[in-house]
Order: C-alpha cells, then structure tokens, then sequence
C-alpha cells in the first residue's frame, strides 16, 4: 500500500486527489508543518528537500508533486495517455503547473498575506504575473473541455491550485473558461475527496478574522524558510 506524507495545501492536495481518481489503496500521514517535521531527519530521508508530499510506494520514495503524479500515472496506466504526443501535452501543462502557476500564486501569497512587511511592488508583481498566467488557461479552456486531451493530472495539478486564487489575492471570475473547468472538476467525488486529505482546509479569504487568524499561524513557516 502506498504511504502518502502530506499536508493540507495546494501540493498536498494534487496527490491525495490523483490517488483517490486512481482508486488507488493508501495510508495517510499528516505532517504538521506548523512544528517543522517537515524538517525532521526521518522526513528528510524520504525528501531531501524539505517539502511535502512525499510517498513511500513498496519501499521506493518519490518527491516533488508533480514527479509523484508522473510516477502514479505510469504505474497505474490512468490520467495520462500511453502515446509520446499525448504524454507530452499532459506534461507540458503539468511543467506550467509547476513552473508558473504554483510558484507565482505561491509568492503572491507569501507577499499579499503571510508577508510582515507590506511591500506593494511585489504584491503587485506577482499578482500581475498570475493574472497573466490564468488568461493562458482561460484562453486554451476556450477551446478545450480539459487542458490535454481527456482528464489527467495536469487537470488535477493546475485546478489545486487555481482554485484558491481569492486567498492569493486574485479575483478568478474574469476567467470564464476556468471558471467552467473549476466547476467541472468540482463535480468529481475523486477530486473532492481528495482535498479532504489529511483534512480539509478552505481558506477563509472573505472572512476578514479568520483569514488573519490563518495568515498569522502561517506566517511561521514563512519565517522558517527565511532562515534556512
């Protein structure tokens, strides 16, 4: 049985989702990021960098969320197509992912909420950049049902993150199409039960005190990265 080590963000989210899409068996471990295990010598040895998820499939560790979605994909022979073309339409929407959408919404958080200093530019910077990135989805949903072909994980990786854009700052209802696609994900059981996993965690972007609340208790692990 496959071993997921995870936490309740956007990353986290992408692989319980696909494990749930798959059908796949798998036991869960919550890593408390608040406390640092994600920093601990046993986590470390399944991913040197720090990070979750991770997984552990028959003893054979794999990290970095979009790899893990490679792995799962190829073992499974589900949600991403067998043919070179194919695979590689999967992978370039799951590289935009994992190039573009997660680290530009990631720093838009960081600066627009978890940030002590409110340094304007910056918010301005990347919340420019992840308006800009979303018309290139919008745009390629104008014509597509799903972003490569059929369902597969890059679906999956760009919709965990693309749907908490009011935390990042980011109104998402300009973008019709996405918007159209969010909707049809959302619809999945497989998908929302996988942002369940370890537990789920809307992020309270119109509740004014709790979104404080919530950026505040974040503010620790940015603060944790600072000094690494």
């Amino acid at each position: 049985m496959i071993e997921l080590y995870t936490a309740a963000t956007p990353n986290g989210y992408k692989v319980s989702v696909a494990l749930e899409e798959m059908a796949l068996p798998y036991t869960v471990h919550a890593v408390n990021l608040m406390s640092g295990e994600q920093k601990s010598p046993a986590f470390l040895a399944l991913n040197p960098n720090g990070r979750i998820p991770a997984i552990v499939d028959d003893g054979f560790a794999v990290f970095e969320s979009g790899a893990i979605l490679i792995y799962l994909a190829e073992k499974t022979g589900l949600l991403m197509p067998a043919d070179v073309k194919g695979r590689s339409q999967v992978i370039q929407w799951l590289m935009f992912q994992m190039g573009g959408i997660g680290p530009m919404m990631g720093q838009a958080n960081v600066f627009y909420r978890y940030f002590p200093e409110r340094i304007q530019p910056a918010i301005d910077r990347y919340h420019g950049e992840v308006k800009r990135l979303f018309g290139v989805l919008d745009r390629h949903l104008a014509d597509h049902e799903w972003l490569a072909g059929d369902y597969s994980i890059a679906d999956i990786a760009n919709w965990c993150w693309t749907r908490t854009a009011r935390w990042s700052g980011v109104d998402p209802e300009p973008f019709e199409n996405m918007a159209r696609w969010h909707r049809a994900i959302a619809e999945r059981p497989a998908a929302m039960r996988g942002i369940a996993v370890p537990q789920a965690a809307e992020l309270p972007a119109k509740d004014e005190d709790a979104a404080k609340k919530f950026s505040e208790q974040a503010r620790t692990m940015v603060e944790m990265g600072r000094k690494e």
